[in-house]
């Protein structure tokens, strides 16, 4: 669905990003789904009465955004395109860039949204996605030895969460904490949290999965709210504790914050 434009929007839009919108109204208000070929070049500059450079501008811009992309040779033209979650989460995550995301701001979102997810899901998945949650949880069945398995074990842990995610019906609260999930991983690999492996990070939060995946079999979905509820917040606790240990560990010699 496109976003909702006020008049003076989009009088500041630029002349090729007007047409740009007007095209993208126009493809969901035929009901045009990916794959479907938009009209000639020729057709468009009738349609919204602009110069070719200007319906031409207009086509780069839809492609930027990744909403149409372009064939050229026999059966060739501009058709519209489906932007993959692995493009909307690069693309958000450049937005969040210069941000300068928090633990706290990563884990505010976690615990609103995932104990809900988790009880929603309580009994409606199948053994096959049970098990899938499960084969998720063998690669990190062993306390770390090193940092580097420190740091892959607590990227495959937050795997888990993304997959969970993934079973939900709900393609918004899908996404919302899949592109949590990535966000905490690019933190602390970027931040090098795992440096200093957790034992009781590893231990716990192997045991909340646990239980909320008997939770999930068994259909109890107040079990599961209470469990995630709890993992969300020992995890956020724990993850802040590693943050500020690695933070006065590094700090230059007399450097008081």
């Amino acid at each position: 669905m496109p976003p909702v434009t006020t008049p003076e929007s989009v009088e500041r839009l630029s002349r090729p990003q007007q047409v740009a919108e007007a095209i993208k109204s126009w493809v969901m208000a035929n009901g045009w789904g990916p794959g479907h070929r938009l009209p000639s070049e020729l057709d468009l500059i009738g349609r919204f009465g602009m110069a070719k450079g200007t319906i031409r501008e207009a086509i780069r811009i839809l492609e930027a955004q990744g909403l149409v992309k372009s064939r050229t040779g026999p059966g060739g033209g501009v058709f519209v395109h489906q932007v993959s979650e692995a493009r909307a989460t690069a693309l958000l995550g450049n937005y969040f860039y210069f941000q300068h995301l928090t633990i706290d701001d990563i884990y505010q979102i976690r615990e609103a949204l995932e104990p809900e997810l988790a009880a929603n899901l309580a009994g409606q998945l199948s053994e096959t996605q049970l098990a899938a949650l499960e084969d998720v949880m063998t690669c990190y069945s062993e306390p770390a030895r090193t940092p580097e398995e420190e740091r892959e074990q607590h990227i495959a842990s937050l795997r888990f969460h993304a997959l969970l995610a993934e079973m939900s019906g709900n393609p918004l609260l899908r996404f919302l904490i899949r592109f949590t999930a990535n966000m905490l991983a690019d933190i602390t690999v970027s931040r090098r949290l795992y440096s200093q492996p957790n034992r009781e990070l590893w231990s716990s939060g192997l045991d909340y999965q646990a239980r909320l995946v008997a939770a999930l079999r068994a259909g109890d979905g107040e079990a599961a709210r209470a469990i995630l509820t709890d993992h969300m917040q020992n995890a956020h606790r724990l993850m802040k504790l590693q943050e500020t240990v690695l933070t006065q560990r590094f700090l230059p010699e007399g450097q008081i914050i």
